[in-house]
């Protein structure tokens, strides 16, 4: 009998481990509720990870190891896939070749058990080619719990009602295949115009979140007062990209305010995610040349802000295990 019983505990234990070790079979779909992000129990998700830097740029790193390694070893929850359309290589120029890099990731999350932002990673309005790939994603990956949708990466000079018509034709597009994944929706200048959302968000749509995109060195108490002001209105907020040092990608971290946006993320139940998955020699590319596209990283590996990243997203997921 005590061996039966040793044998059911050992059972139970490693179960639970596999469950937390696979966020989505933990989680489960999904769904927004107030300003949260809950799970199946209607529990709050923080999800915390990394971003890929545009597809036509590094796409070696496009694949399923680079995403087991960040799974496993970074202990991310959530991997973005930032698909680039206007520049060279990008999915107006190859259109095929852009989407098998993209589900590379998304089938590599799904495989892990982690979710995974499928990023239209833009700074323009181009409506009809994002409403045929958007089309094309949820009617692959419309039933699967992991997909999460973001439309729009950084509009730039656009105004919010040409952002929220534009958006507007996307999620009714998605909508139509995929009736409640959850959906992203950005906002002009970078996505620092929250506030902006707050006053006039969009409606009749569910499962949306609006994006905040942050730079530590950059943008630091005056941006966290604008997301204050969208929370007290009701606006969900997620943040799908974010890092330590300035706007440009460059220049040295600042982990005092970088910390700062960490704790207030983390308070507020604001998932996060960091740019980026790359080797560009810039401080907010986390990999060196040396780094081998099928993950497996070591320290001489990482810049500064891969080791700094690593260690926030292990340090907050394991907290959660």
């Amino acid at each position: 009998m005590k061996i039966k019983t040793l044998l059911a505990f050992l059972y139970l234990f490693f179960v639970s481990v596999f469950l937390s070790a696979q966020p989505v079979k933990q989680h489960g779909p999904l769904h927004v509720d107030g300003t949260n992000l809950v799970d199946k129990k209607g529990n709050a998700v923080v999800l915390r990870g990394m971003s890929f830097g545009w597809h036509n740029f590094w796409p070696r790193f496009y694949n399923a190891e680079a995403v087991k390694w960040l799974h496993t070893d970074w202990q991310c929850t959530v991997v973005r896939a930032a698909m680039g359309v206007e520049p060279k290589n990008g999915y107006l120029e190859k259109p095929e070749e852009s989407v098998a890099k993209v589900k590379a990731v998304v089938d590599a999350a799904i495989k892990e058990g982690i979710y995974v932002i499928i990023d239209w990673h833009s700074h323009n309005i181009k409506l009809n080619e994002a409403k045929t790939f958007f089309a094309e994603m949820a009617k692959t990956y419309g039933k699967y719990p992991n997909v999460i949708y973001e439309i729009f990466n950084e509009p730039d000079q656009e105004s919010w009602k040409e952002v929220k018509d534009y958006s507007r034709e996307v999620i009714s597009t998605i909508r139509a295949i995929d009736p409640d994944n959850v959906i992203l929706v950005g906002n002009p200048h970078w996505d620092q115009d929250i506030h902006t959302v707050a006053d006039d968000p969009l409606t009749g749509f569910t499962n949306l979140m609006y994006t905040v995109h942050f730079y530590a060195a950059t943008h630091k108490q005056q941006l966290r007062d604008r997301c204050d002001y969208a929370l007290k209105k009701g606006i969900p907020i997620f943040i799908s990209e974010s890092a330590g040092m300035e706007a440009s990608g460059n220049g040295p971290l600042n982990m005092e305010e970088w910390r700062k946006w960490i704790d207030w993320s983390e308070k507020n139940k604001v998932s996060w995610v960091t740019w980026s998955v790359s080797d560009k020699n810039e401080t907010c590319s986390v990999l060196l040349p040396t780094a081998s596209a099928q993950g497996k990283w070591e320290d001489k590996d990482l810049r500064e802000s891969g080791k700094e990243t690593r260690e926030l997203i292990r340090h907050y997921n394991s907290k959660e295990k």
